[in-house]
């Protein structure tokens, strides 16, 4: 594999459209809502581009140096697992998009934060150094939250709550308290796919381990929470319709429901 080829295969691109998701949300909630602002939206992509590259290099160097990427992972087999890139190397990526990460999130915040007090901004700008960490810490380091079951929080409010609400806010400079709804369907929906890669790695985690929430709960109790994260997460979408219903063409979003059973129907039956 060339160097670029690695580099690409580390960034994982396939779980960028998973990260833009709440971004795209909540911008298109502020549009709806008569707020928006194309640079906000750019640039929280971008942002969130720069993040979610960061924390799967951080995922790739961390399961490394604690022994998670071993000859008995089902998964995919990482880049520094495979030897394509070399610690030193994904190490130095890791400080390069620390650093692409907090530059776009400050101008970020310089175009969404126009006509609004400095309270608000510097507490925007402590929640972004928190999803910098989060990033990094899911993990790396010598007690990162990934391996004793928090990873399933941090990805449900940063990827949905902070993701959604923050970027409403970016765009309306104000929170509306229904919102929360489709931001709490998207958060479960992320969780759930955490919880589906941690349903295929749960015996190499435990062995390894990590301590992850499949871990915790057991099989059985795993496939339980699958089903109700999918569950709620499709409830609280309609609930959100149903309270801010204008017409059919809002319910278009069920023709992806039948997906989601599938997956609940998946889990139960493989092993």
């Amino acid at each position: 594999m060339s160097r670029t080829g690695a580099w690409l295969t580390a960034f994982r691109l396939r779980t960028l459209p998973l990260s833009f998701s709440s971004i795209i949300l909540g911008s298109l909630l502020a549009y709806h809502n008569g707020y928006f602002e194309t640079a906000v939206l750019v640039f929280a992509l971008l942002t969130t581009l720069f993040l979610q590259i960061l924390s799967n290099l951080a995922n790739d160097y961390g399961d490394t140096i604690h022994g998670v990427d071993n000859h008995l992972r089902v998964g995919p087999m990482r880049s520094v697992q495979s030897g394509s890139i070399t610690l030193t190397q994904m190490k130095a990526g890791i400080i390069l998009f620390t650093l692409l990460s907090l530059a776009s999130g400050v101008w970020l915040l310089v175009k969404g934060t126009k006509g609004l007090d400095l309270s608000s901004g510097l507490i925007l700008l402590v929640v972004g150094i928190l999803a910098i960490a989060a990033a990094i810490k899911y993990t790396v380091g010598k007690k990162p939250y990934g391996y004793i079951g928090l990873g399933d929080f941090a990805v449900f409010l940063f990827f949905g709550l902070t993701g959604v609400i923050g970027t409403y806010y970016l765009h309306a400079h104000q929170i509306d308290a229904l919102e929360f709804l489709p931001a709490i369907s998207v958060g479960l929906l992320s969780t759930g796919v955490l919880n589906l890669n941690n349903l295929r790695d749960r015996d190499n985690d435990r062995l390894s381990g990590k301590i992850t929430m499949v871990v915790r709960l057991g099989i059985e109790k795993a496939r339980i929470y699958h089903a109700l994260l999918l569950s709620f997460a499709m409830a609280f979408a309609l609930l959100y319709t149903f309270l801010n219903y204008e017409g059919p063409e809002q319910f278009l979003y069920l023709l992806s429901f039948p997906l989601f059973i599938l997956s609940i129907r998946a889990v139960y039956k493989n092993t």
